[in-house]
């Protein structure tokens, strides 16, 4: 009886055994991801979010002047979705490691171009080739003290915004500069001057092909070369609206301006239907 109570008890134990095994338990330094529209740009941060607990961070648990992960767990991640200028620095579109090197009056930061690893290389693995920007940044002491590892960004403009990095009583802010002016400059010109010589040379060219309103058609390849310049491709397209049109003379004159430039490029193809054209249209 004895051996069987034992061997039940055992069955109950194991059969329990997964139930224990999917116990959770909150993650130490949790994992935190946050997103900001900069300007015109999108930058994405992840980090995982260590706590005091009541000891000294900087000097001690986060020694001066050793390369630091910057949180916890894994690497710091920062993506930005456009060039951008850090520090002073330009940095190209892309996801970087954001690791620094703490001391007492300013900071140094590091945006990694390797991804991969798991916190901060060690000196005989970190490669300055892999190094895509570094600069100093100033210290700054704040009264009240924050309990867990913050990062967020702040004075947000239309040009930039502070990715402050934030614990105990310290604070350091790393400086993003985007170029807002310049791409809504462009965008300004680009509306205000009206539809690009592709897109007129694409209107232009679909109506030809689909025999609707030859006069339009005409009408948008003529500002398609107006804008972008005289093309051989374009101008036998518009040769051909002219005769469709009725205007041999003219179509001629335009087929034999798109042979010229066509030997100047080399092409004998659109020599050659040029050519065949104009004979066409002579005879009628």
């Amino acid at each position: 009886m004895k051996k069987l109570s034992f061997f039940t008890a055992l069955f109950t134990l194991v059969s329990l055994m997964p139930a224990f095994s999917q116990i959770k338990t909150p993650q130490a330094s949790p994992t935190c991801s946050v997103s900001e529209d900069v300007g015109l740009i999108k930058v994405d941060l992840e980090y995982s979010r260590p706590g005091a607990k009541g000891r000294k961070v900087f000097g001690d648990l986060v020694p001066f002047g050793s390369l630091w992960r910057t949180g916890a767990n894994a690497s710091t991640k920062v993506t930005f979705s456009d060039d951008v200028t850090v520090g002073g620095t330009k940095l190209a579109k892309g996801m970087y490691a954001l690791y620094t090197v703490p001391g007492e009056k300013e900071w140094s930061i590091v945006f990694y171009k390797n991804t991969t690893l798991w916190g901060a290389p060690a000196p005989a693995d970190f490669k300055e080739e892999d190094v895509a920007a570094r600069f100093n940044v100033p210290v700054q002491a704040i009264h009240d003290k924050v309990e867990t590892f913050t990062m967020n960004f702040n004075n947000l403009k239309n040009n930039g915004a502070d990715l402050e990095i934030i614990w105990e009583n310290t604070k350091v802010a790393i400086p993003i500069v985007v170029d807002t002016d310049g791409k809504v400059m462009a965008d300004i010109k680009a509306v205000m001057d009206g539809p690009s010589s592709g897109a007129y040379w694409a209107a232009g060219r679909y109506y030809f092909e689909e025999k609707k309103d030859m006069k339009q058609a005409l009408e948008w390849v003529n500002k398609a070369i107006e804008k972008g310049g005289e093309k051989y491709w374009m101008l036998r397209v518009k040769a051909q609206i002219q005769a469709e049109l009725g205007q041999k003379k003219e179509a001629i004159a335009t087929a034999e301006r798109s042979i010229e430039l066509a030997k100047a490029d080399n092409n004998n193809d659109y020599v050659r239907m040029n050519e065949k054209s104009i004979a066409e249209w002579k005879m009628k």
